[in-house]
């Protein structure tokens, strides 16, 4: 099948890795394009083999999994980090979005749920387990869905630019920037582009440098 979704396995267990690629192999969709045991291994791989996704141990030896995944997506923003973690507390998966996850799975999901997070990670959703805790803090960003378009019209916002400016970026009109930032707005619930602001960067929406 052409345009498999190419995957990289992080995990410091080997037969933890070798039960998620046999989960992932049986998905006709997928590649697992290599496996890393280290957060060092992982970032070396993953400018390697530039996967799609990188399924990420939250607890790695050495460089941790959050930390891993942020150079990652340093070097290739375009990668998706699926994360998998032992916790269901809310502070993980915040910490996990903050990295920039987009999508955090505990490692007790049955088969059907991981191959369907992948799946939905390479089409641009953020996947939460249904098993986390419901911080308020991620109401906002799990309810919303915004589509990756929408997260890329939401950082030029956050850098101040105005709708003609990011527009002008993304060879958009400026019509249509206005139409998703209006999206935006109603799909969070927030109606000033200050309090947009501060809403993205405190949920991790945004990464300021």
């Amino acid at each position: 099948m052409p345009n498999k979704i190419s995957v990289l396995l992080v995990d410091d267990h080997s037969l933890v890795r070798r039960g998620f690629r046999r989960i992932l192999e049986d998905a006709t969709d997928i590649e697992v394009v290599g496996e890393a045991s280290s957060g060092e291994e992982a970032v070396r791989m993953a400018a390697e083999l530039k996967p799609s996704i990188v399924m990420m141990d939250c607890a790695l030896p050495g460089i941790s999994g959050l930390d891993a995944s942020r150079l990652i997506l340093q070097a290739q923003p375009e990668t998706a980090i699926l994360m998998l973690s032992m916790h269901s507390e809310d502070t993980w998966v915040q910490q996990a979005l903050d990295a920039g996850a987009r999508g955090y799975i505990l490692k007790s999901a049955v088969d059907m749920e991981l191959v369907a997070a992948v799946r939905r990670v390479a089409a641009g959703e953020l996947v939460l387990d249904p098993q986390v805790s419901r911080a308020p803090s991620l109401k906002g960003e799990r309810n919303a869905g915004l589509t990756p378009r929408e997260l890329e019209v939401l950082r030029w916002i956050v850098a101040g630019k105005s709708n003609k400016e990011i527009a002008a970026q993304l060879d958009l009109s400026a019509n249509t920037i206005a139409v998703h930032r209006a999206n935006i707005m109603d799909a969070l619930g927030i109606h000033k582009t200050a309090e947009l602001v501060v809403y993205a960067i405190r949920n991790g929406l945004v990464h300021v440098q």
